[in-house]
């Protein structure tokens, strides 16, 4: 269920940035154009959806280091 609400959430994303860049780029878009608002969308649902899994998925307040075990020598 909660990877289902992602992806879905990521897919929302995308098509807003999407949207958003569409309605910001100048009249005649170009092949080129599209490319840069896909690529543009891409980043930005991918950012979110790194952000959603941090937010939720981590229960330790700094996700990217771990403490290590002392080895007893």
């Amino acid at each position: 269920m909660r990877q289902t609400v992602l992806i879905l959430a990521g897919v929302c994303v995308f098509a807003v940035a999407a949207a958003v860049m569409v309605a910001i780029m100048p009249a005649p878009l170009k092949d080129s154009d599209y490319l840069v608002i896909g690529s543009v969308a891409t980043l930005v649902s991918l950012l979110a959806m790194f952000l959603a899994l941090i937010a939720t998925r981590s229960g330790t307040p700094n996700p990217f280091f771990k403490k290590r075990k002392k080895r007893e020598d």
